[in-house]
């Protein structure tokens, strides 16, 4: 037999058989009483079948002829193992290049170092870089993001809210779709202490971390920059009538008419539901009131690019006969003709925002102190509402 050598001690005199354990032979240091088994070393097996996959605590607990609680124990530090097969298992741990896994020990505390983010639409520009700002400071943090689009629906954001949940993601980073008007989905897990955070289309029948855009104040500049080119007679198309947004750009859309003294005509404000037909529904109405308009200031860009084309195939001169403006700052209002004048939310910051203070709430815990947060834009002024004669 060849000699034998104690993983304690490192002798090799000292080394007898000692029967065997579990079918392997068991050997004992006479020098230091510890015993142990034989492992066979795969790392120079090719023909092993298992040498492809990672090494577990059972690799190490057979290479040892120890149970699996006992190597769970000493890997962990446990006070119940002794110290000398504290350091014995570590050793074989080390040998046998053992990863813990991760993923176990969390799930294990309900932690998955995993945030569930749910965002109405992942095609649009504006949803998209809010998601990448997420992503940016939650890999920072060691955190993986799971991403799910509701589609506008209320029915498929409850069911993705259940679906995380029940996967036990850490919590929940979530902008509502245009259909959400009940909330029961949220206060459910909100009871549960979950981590939740709203950013955009905020719940406001629950209190939780917030991050909302410079709805108020970006739509008063929109419309005062509309004012100081000469237009008096402002149409504003909103989304649907109980969004939080809908509602905040509007505000900053009156207060810009107050402090000018133009009169609020509400024939010009319109509710939409957020698709390009309804947004054109509204246009062609519009154009027929017997006091023409100057102005169209639509509350996303989409729409607004949308709105700009439409009015050109009627033969509207813009800005000429109307100016169009828009909130968002999505790219392809730069390179549209004329190019599209429209605030800038600052998407991105947006993302790393509620990001952060996700990570805020998990790391404070019940410490935690409630807190919104509203990130400053800032308007791009184009083409589309330069009107070169005033």
């Amino acid at each position: 037999m060849p000699r034998v050598k104690c993983p304690k001690c490192a002798k090799v005199e000292t080394v007898l058989r000692a029967g065997f354990l579990r079918g392997k032979q068991r050997f004992v240091c006479k020098e230091c009483h510890y015993h142990f088994t034989l492992y066979h070393d795969r790392t120079n097996d090719k023909a092993s079948k298992r040498a492809h996959r990672q090494t577990t605590i059972i690799d190490i607990a057979k290479a040892m002829g120890l149970a699996v609680s006992t190597v769970s124990r000493a890997l962990r530090d446990h006070p119940d193992t002794n110290p000398q097969t504290r350091i014995a298992v570590k050793k074989i741990a080390e040998e046998l290049n053992y990863q813990p896994n991760s993923l176990a020990q969390r799930l294990s505390k309900r932690e998955t170092q995993t945030i569930g983010v749910i965002i109405p639409n992942i095609e649009t520009y504006f949803f998209s870089s809010i998601l990448t700002g997420i992503q940016h400071v939650a890999s920072e943090a060691g955190y993986k993001v799971m991403v799910c689009q509701s589609n506008e629906s209320h029915k498929i954001e409850v069911a993705h809210t259940h679906a995380f949940m029940t996967n036990w993601v850490d919590g929940l980073i979530i902008c509502h779709s245009k259909e959400t008007k009940t909330f029961d989905h949220i206060k459910m897990y909100l009871k549960k202490g979950i981590p939740i955070v709203h950013f955009d289309r905020v719940c406001e029948e629950v209190e939780t971390p917030r991050v909302l855009l410079d709805d108020t104040n970006g739509s008063f500049e929109v419309t005062e920059h509309l004012i100081l080119q000469g237009c008096k007679r402002i149409a504003a198309i909103a989304g649907p009538k109980h969004l939080f947004v809908s509602k905040k750009r509007l505000e900053g859309y009156k207060q810009a008419l107050k402090k000018h003294d133009i009169p609020l005509d509400t024939s010009l404000i319109f509710y939409s539901d957020l698709t390009i037909p309804s947004v054109l529904e509204i246009v062609d109405k519009l154009l027929e009131q017997p006091i023409p308009i100057d102005a169209i200031f639509s509350i996303f860009d989409a729409g607004a690019i949308r709105i700009l084309a439409h009015l050109k195939q009627k033969g509207i001169k813009i800005p000429e006969d109307i100016c169009v403006a828009s909130f968002g700052n999505e790219p392809m209002g730069e390179f549209v003709a004329p190019s599209l004048t429209s605030f800038d939310p600052q998407t991105f910051k947006i993302g790393e925002e509620a990001a952060k203070l996700f990570l805020k709430k998990i790391i404070e815990g019940d410490d935690y102190v409630m807190e919104s947060k509203i990130v400053e834009g800032k308007l791009i002024v184009r083409e589309s509402t330069l009107r070169k004669n005033i």
